[in-house]
């Protein structure tokens, strides 16, 4: 993948920048591999909001991606790299011998012609699913299961990939893109190599548009409303936040206050917490 950038001829095309697709092969979705998801907008099933900032954005549909990889020691050829709306990774289509297609993430270097297979037996090669067990020290992965069957969860971003770094007894380590080291069940399965399209991370949207189409509603700063509003809100010109730092709109602590649970359940699980982010703890800033 490479990015592209125009020529300013407007305020917004001087920032952008987007992917130049020349990855893609096919530009239509596999009919049978798409459904309709409804929109939730930020709702909750009264209709209240829940979630700001959501709503609008460009229809899209949905492709169904083959998280689980339980066609096992079947052969697949890759015959279509796609876009999806849905996500910053690109899919891969797979016939497999049988004749049936899936969907999975593209892994980086994916081209089609591509054969792949998932199954304890498969070699060590980019774009094969194996239960962590057979996956080699050091080896990059990702689509990573938390519970084995139930389809990977974490590690899917574009250009994300974990590495697997020790294995004792049931339980294998795994360091996450966060940095985080956590204690994974043996049987679960990953898919080997770092997802694709990793330069995803370079795009400038350039103008709030971009955003909108993506289902993005504004932001406002709680400073510039009314005390009513936020607990930012009032005073003359610009104030400050006026409290020991600052608030989400409901008068909790916001960036940097922990709020993972104490007592979860996974936590016995995680060998290293994560590095913590530079952009978090930092004072004055408005939710």
């Amino acid at each position: 993948m490479g990015t592209r950038s125009y020529r300013p001829y407007t305020p917004s095309t001087r920032q952008v920048t987007v992917s130049d697709f020349s990855e893609i092969t096919k530009t239509e979705p596999e009919k049978s591999l798409t459904t309709y998801v409804h929109r939730r907008k930020g709702r909750n099933n009264r209709g209240v909001i829940t979630s700001r900032r959501r709503g609008g954005g460009h229809k899209r549909l949905y492709r169904i991606i083959d998280f689980k990889r339980d066609k096992r020691n079947i052969p697949a050829t890759v015959i279509a790299i796609e876009y999806d709306p849905n996500r910053n990774a690109r899919l891969a289509l797979l016939e497999y011998q049988d004749g049936e297609k899936r969907y999975i993430l593209q892994p980086s270097g994916m081209k089609v012609g591509t054969t792949v297979m998932a199954g304890p037996d498969s070699p060590i090669e980019d774009g094969n699913a194996l239960p962590l067990s057979k996956i080699p020290l050091g080896t990059s992965i990702h689509n990573v299961e938390l519970i084995a069957g139930k389809g990977g969860q974490i590690v899917r971003a574009a250009g994300a990939n974990a590495q697997l770094m020790a294995k004792e007894g049931n339980y294998v380590s795994i360091k996450l893109p966060s940095g985080e080291v956590r204690m994974i069940r043996r049987e679960c399965y990953a898919t080997i190599g770092q997802v694709g399209n990793s330069e995803f991370r370079n795009l400038s949207a350039g103008k709030a548009g971009r955003n909108r189409w993506k289902g993005r509603r504004p932001k406002v700063r709680g400073s510039v409303m009314n005390p009513v509003d936020h607990p930012h809100g009032g005073g003359e010109g610009r104030a400050p936040v006026g409290r020991s730092g600052p608030m989400t709109p409901w008068g909790k602590p916001a960036l940097g206050k922990k709020t993972r649970k104490p007592k979860k359940a996974s936590s016995k699980l995680i060998v290293r917490r994560r590095r913590r982010s530079s952009k978090r703890g930092r004072g004055g800033r408005d939710s």
